[in-house]
């Protein structure tokens, strides 16, 4: 094919450590050091000759630096997100100035969302993408017009113009995709990508896209990737498994960063079959349904660990949340789990639907009960174009469009008759503290750490960022306190 336009596919800078975009699906500053692969702006970038995929995050990529860079490019992909549009576009701004000529598309779920007002909000920005993005950045940086684009909005005689959408990408089409890896071993350092709960150096990409689960607070299956699973073939997999096994052998782990990768039990077993002859370790996102022969097939075959979002301990929440699980399944999963020794790392969420201070402690008890190897709590964030936002919005429970202070890091923007957000924070830091301040916990981060000096060089640092992000949360909860006594 023609090598078209040179493109700069772009994982901007703006905050510190923030983690915004291409691969995020929660765009904030961490409260520990944590960056995932750019796998959605890989595809473009392998399919474009003399492309260049920049993620500034993660190599600390100054704005400066990366004007200079783009200075020689034609066509920037930009990946956008809610908390970072407006520092985006003074990047793209400063871009023009410089390069007057260059043309610059914005892609992820906040264009999608809002293509009328992302391009209403900047001249510089030239067109959107909603949805996958993979053709349709192509086709323009090898010469088609915006008007024959499907799934792109354009400005036009001063209106938005949005074509038709695209069909999203089924098996075969996914199949002839290029391989990730080749672009992260072309363009990214391996050794820069850091999550707190996967070994490092560790690797990522996905095995399928979307996912039919119904959560209403969760933003890339409604506006992104999509409510329809669609699937590489298992074989198409496992080639990239080995190509990626050959290029990194510095990698202590892959991770399959699906939306769920534990679907249905026949593609898992599958795929399993083939990846136990390769002997390496791997974990992925799943949802706790499934049973004992596939957690046991799944442990056979390498796995290490499981993401998963448990949420809420409180049955009412996960009905009002349409998680589509029980508290029994949860339990009865985690228990398989550690019968075939996969470890559990469970996501919750404070703040959804029906929180009360009640069901926060429910849920507290719970994940103690639980006893995942580690966890996350996150306040509940609602993103535009989420049911979530929709509910939050039509009862005025929000608060403020605000999701992050000028750091980036998270701030509570929904409050609920009862349960202010300052209860929220606070209960955030009470939950890690009565979760991980266990003699059994930190016997379990110690023994790990006594038998591995690069965890424990690590393990260090990561508590280090945590104290003092609890150090933070606990100022600001004491001062909203002496602004209204009535918070606890």
């Amino acid at each position: 094919m023609p090598p078209g336009m040179k493109t700069l596919l772009l994982n901007p800078p703006s905050f510190e450590n923030f983690d915004g975009g291409a691969g995020s699906r929660w765009p904030a500053t961490r409260e520990i050091l944590s960056f995932w692969y750019p796998v959605w702006l890989a595809y473009p970038a392998g399919m474009l000759p003399g492309s260049r995929l920049l993620d500034a995050p993660p190599n600390k990529t100054t704005p400066a630096e990366t004007i200079e860079i783009a200075r020689d490019y034609d066509f920037i992909v930009l990946f956008t997100s809610t908390i970072g549009f407006s520092s985006d576009l003074c990047l793209v701004r400063r871009m023009k100035e410089v390069n007057p000529d260059l043309k610059i598309a914005f892609v992820g779920p906040h264009v999608q969302v809002q293509p009328v007002e992302s391009l209403m909000a900047s001249s510089d920005v030239d067109f959107v993408v909603y949805g996958e993005f993979d053709n349709a950045v192509v086709e323009f940086a090898r010469g088609k017009p915006l008007r024959d684009i499907p799934g792109i909005s354009y400005r036009q005689d001063g209106r938005v113009i949005s074509n038709p959408p695209r069909p999203p990408l089924e098996t075969e089409e996914l199949d002839r995709l290029p391989f990730v890896t080749e672009v992260y071993k072309r363009d990214l350092v391996v050794e820069n990508y850091n999550i707190p709960f996967l070994m490092h150096p560790y690797i990522s990409f996905y095995t399928s896209r979307g996912c039919p689960s119904q959560c209403s607070f969760c933003l890339w299956p409604q506006t992104f990737s999509g409510r329809t699973w669609r699937v590489r073939s298992t074989e198409n997999v496992v080639r990239e498994v080995r190509q990626a096994l050959e290029m990194f052998p510095q990698v202590k782990e892959f991770y399959f960063d699906d939306d769920t990768f534990n679907i249905r039990k026949d593609r898992v077993l599958d795929i399993c079959s083939k990846f136990k002859p390769l002997k390496f370790r791997w974990s992925c996102n799943a949802r706790p349904h499934s049973d004992y022969e596939t957690l046991k097939a799944m442990a056979d075959a390498g796995v290490r660990l499981f993401v998963v979002g448990f949420e809420s301990g409180d049955p009412q929440i996960l009905k009002n949340i349409k998680k589509g699980i029980t508290i029994e399944t949860s339990r009865a999963f985690v228990k398989n789990c550690k019968k075939v020794g996969i470890k559990v790392h469970g996501d919750f969420i404070i703040g959804l639907p029906g929180e009360t201070s009640q069901t926060i402690e429910r849920t507290i008890d719970f994940a103690k009960e639980l006893d995942c190897e580690t966890i996350q709590v996150s306040v509940a964030h609602a993103l535009p174009g989420t049911e979530f936002y929709d509910y939050v919005a039509k009862n005025k429970f929000l608060i403020s469009e605000a999701a992050a202070d000028v750091q980036g890091h998270q701030l509570p923007h929904v409050e609920y008759p009862g349960l202010s957000s300052e209860n929220m924070i606070a209960a955030v830091n009470r939950f890690y503290d009565t979760y991980y301040f266990r003699p059994r916990v930190i016997w379990r981060i110690v023994r790990n750490a006594l038998w591995d000096s690069h965890e424990r060089k690590r393990l260090y640092g990561e508590a280090v960022s945590f104290l003092r992000l609890r150090a933070e949360r606990l100022k600001w909860a004491r001062k909203e306190f002496e602004k209204d006594p009535k918070v606890t």
